[in-house]
């Protein structure tokens, strides 16, 4: 059987990219669960609208490598899995119809129940969220929040703020800065590709220019606070800091203790 997909301008049909329908080995594709029935469809009387974490499996090398060094592959692999639990655990805490993890390789035992995994697909991080907005939109017609795994400080009460005006039909967009000119949310209650393909991801301005597509599309937007994201060393502190009680904050407190270790005994 073949998944359905977003057929608009940017028609993709019988296909999901490289992933086919069904998505790599291990990923389910678009609307087919991790386990059992989709969790949307246990989910009962909740707030109308979906959370997507787009994520990596955090496999080393792959995730985190600008924090290599002072970490090894490893140890930064690790942190990549401990942000993306506190991430996952501040979703499943939030009261929204469906939970989705948007993946770039296979899940693991990070992975709690009452998520449904669809696989990425495009080449370029436009492509790639604009994509997950799209599958997780076109198998439940609700309002879509996306965020990343970088940002493990990230709460249900944030969430919910980013879903709720989409839900109540206060905006059409909500939108969270990041401290390093990106954005760590954007939320959509219909989702168009257009709104996010060809914005160039990674840069000191995307944020910017990616909040004056959807203000040049006319959407009503509702800001979210801005949050630091994890890239460097810097942004794991700050991180870590305000947010103690977090698994990200004692698996850092874990590595760095080795390293604080042998400077005591090196004076």
């Amino acid at each position: 059987m073949t998944a359905d997909v977003y057929t608009g301008k940017h028609r993709r049909e019988g296909a999901l990219g490289a992933l086919g329908a069904q998505g790599a080995p291990g990923i389910p594709g678009p609307g087919i669960p991790a386990q059992g029935k989709p969790a949307w469809s246990k989910a009962g009387r909740l707030l109308a609208a979906q959370i997507v974490v787009i994520a990596k499996e955090p496999y080393p090398g792959r995730v985190k490598t600008r924090l290599t060094p002072p970490f090894t592959p490893v140890q930064a692999a690790e942190l990549a899995a401990a942000s993306l639990s506190d991430t996952l655990a501040a979703v499943a805490a939030t009261t929204v119809a469906r939970r989705v993890v948007a993946l770039d390789g296979n899940p693991g035992r990070w992975l709690p129940q009452g998520f449904d995994v669809i696989g990425q697909r495009g080449a370029g991080l436009d492509e790639r969220i604009a994509w997950a907005l799209v599958d997780a939109r076109v198998t439940l017609p609700l309002p879509v929040v996306l965020i990343g795994m970088d940002t493990p400080q990230v709460t249900p009460a944030l969430l919910a703020a980013a879903a709720g005006p989409l839900v109540d039909k206060t905006a059409d967009a909500t939108f969270g800065m990041a401290e390093d000119g990106g954005f760590w949310l954007l939320g959509l209650r219909e989702v168009d590709p257009e709104l996010i393909l060809g914005v160039p991801m990674s840069q000191p301005d995307t944020g910017p220019k990616q909040l004056a597509r959807l203000q040049q599309a006319g959407l009503r937007v509702t800001m979210l606070p801005e949050l630091t994201d994890i890239d460097t060393v810097r942004e794991a502190e700050l991180v870590a800091a305000v947010t103690p009680g977090s698994r990200f904050a004692a698996r850092l407190a874990e590595l760095r203790e080795p390293v604080g270790q042998v400077a005591a005994a090196a004076q």
